[in-house]
């Protein structure tokens, strides 16, 4: 295999024939790149390859599930894998478009070794990567893609015979099936369905309909060039849109999903935005009834409410804070036997008896459904009014490029540790402690608690606070943790602030 070129020169002859592949498109847990921008279609095939041969060293068996999101790039990009993949001498079971989650369903339903998910998730159009993993239901954390990068930038694939390509059917259908079974809704329940144009149009509102949920449309065309806002639940534009829609339908709540169907967003009757760390500690309270001493993993972008919630107490419940990412939070899930995870990005890893252990946004779309029917005096304002209050920010992300942040946030952790030493407050509280698995979670006296990490697949840093105070002490958490952030001159501005 040819070493691949580190830069891409597009409109060049080398373009159509030689791999290029910029290497920072290895992720923690993802590998991702702008697209054709950062890679070609040989340095797909050529990551193909690299991935076909990890498979082969690490004596998996040659077969892996293969799908692809709804870009109208993603198909090419795909192809290109495949090639790279059955080269390596690899059993490629195309499953076709899918949703991430479906494509993690494929592994248990054909009963394949391995997948790989061609989709840039909810980064915007322009954008593409792969979903890989070995050990179902896990994902590749940072040893595998370490492994992976240095088998595909060292040009170290080993090409194989015994390569096959065969399509299969049905796995929409069948992973529907599985998601349903044989639940139906008793309770009459209006569901705002927002996709955002993207993947999760072709299953969620069929999805709501089989359980006998009434749908309200929201943006649920297949349209690639996303003519309304890039299909992320974590986004405010997208989490507006859904509020300004309950409120026009009177609808129950509204779900919206991002751009590959892993993650979910709720907003309430009341148009609220709930969330995603807090919709976890509703679920959480309603799973505790049913399986007391549990344990749920929550990621330290997350509400504090896991460890603190007097309702989950009482069922003596386990809270443990992990690492943020899909790839850690599905391990942390299975290392600890634990019954579900909860990402404050609307990742959720509902595990037996509940699901298989991997993210999926349809599956917390039917859990809501039956939590919901479960609760049949109590609306979604309810549930959220009944949490101890909290004020929480989004999460923001100011620029920091891929090659300096995690340089950047290491200085910001020494910092920021180096106060907590020195007794020094924030917003006149005292530190309490610094969590430091992920970044830096700083900890104040009354469980109020600023983030700063490095995001894993965009260049820049992550940002939450949240305080059990007041709204106004987690604008004064904000500013001192982001008076820290602006003592670096390699970080630049915000996507979204408060």
């Amino acid at each position: 295999m040819t070493k691949p070129a580190s830069t891409v020169t597009q409109n060049t002859w080398e373009f159509l024939r030689d791999p290029m592949i910029t290497p920072t498109g290895f992720r923690e847990y993802d590998a991702r790149w702008k697209y054709p921008d950062d890679i070609n279609l040989p340095g797909i095939t050529a990551l193909g390859l690299g991935l076909g041969t990890q498979m082969q060293r690490r004596g998996i068996e040659p077969v892996i599930a293969v799908g692809n999101d709804y870009r109208d790039y993603s198909l090419s990009i795909k192809n290109a894998l495949m090639l790279g993949l059955i080269e390596a001498g690899i059993h490629v079971k195309d499953i076709g478009p899918a949703l991430s989650p479906m494509a993690y369903f494929s592994q248990f339903h054909l009963d394949a070794p391995a997948v790989a998910m061609v989709t840039a998730s909810h980064n915007p159009n322009g954008w593409t990567g792969v979903k890989m993993g070995f050990e179902r239901p896990l994902t590749h954390g940072p040893d595998e893609m370490n492994e992976l990068r240095e088998i595909v930038l060292n040009g170290q694939g080993e090409p194989r015979d015994g390569g096959k390509y065969e399509f299969i059917p049905g796995v929409q259908e069948a992973y529907l099936d599985d998601l349903v079974g044989d639940f139906k809704m008793t309770r009459k329940l209006k569901v705002v369905c927002a996709t955002g144009n993207g993947t999760a149009s072709a299953f969620a509102p069929e999805l709501f309909r089989r359980l006998g949920v009434e749908v309200v449309e929201s943006h649920n065309q297949l349209d690639y060039t996303f003519p309304h806002y890039n299909p992320n639940p974590e986004a405010m534009e997208m989490l507006h849109d859904m509020s300004a829609s309950v409120k026009a339908s009177g609808a129950d709540f509204a779900l919206g999903f991002d751009g590959d169907g892993d993650r979910c967003g709720v907003v309430d009757d009341e148009g609220e935005e709930i969330f995603a760390d807090k919709v976890g500690v509703i679920m959480a309270r309603d799973l505790a009834k049913i399986y007391p001493n549990s344990t749920f993993v929550a990621d330290v972008k997350s509400t504090g409410l896991f460890a603190s919630d007097p309702e989950l107490q009482k069922y003596g419940i386990t809270a443990d804070y992990w690492k943020t990412g899909h790839s850690h939070m599905k391990r942390r899930v299975k290392e600890l036997g634990a019954l579900a995870g909860f990402e404050k990005s609307g990742h959720y890893f509902l595990a037996e008896p509940i699901g298989r252990g991997y993210d999926c946004g349809m599956r917390v779309a039917v859990e809501i459904c039956k939590l919901m029917d479960r609760n049949p005096e109590m609306s979604m304002s309810d549930l959220r009014r009944a949490l101890p209050q909290t004020w929480a920010t989004p999460t923001m992300s100011p620029y920091a490029s891929d090659l300096e942040k995690y340089d950047i946030l290491a200085r910001l952790v020494d910092k920021l540790v180096a106060m907590h030493r020195a007794g020094e407050k924030i917003a006149g509280r005292t530190i309490k402690e610094i969590v430091t698995v992920n970044g830096a979670r700083v900890i104040l006296d009354n469980g109020g608690w600023g983030l700063v990490r490095a995001s894993s697949n965009t260049p820049n840093l992550v940002v939450v606070c949240e305080s059990p105070e007041s709204e106004a002490e987690m604008h004064a958490i904000f500013a001192d943790i982001d008076a820290v952030i602006k003592t670096e001159p390699g970080v630049g501005e915000y996507d979204q602030t408060i």
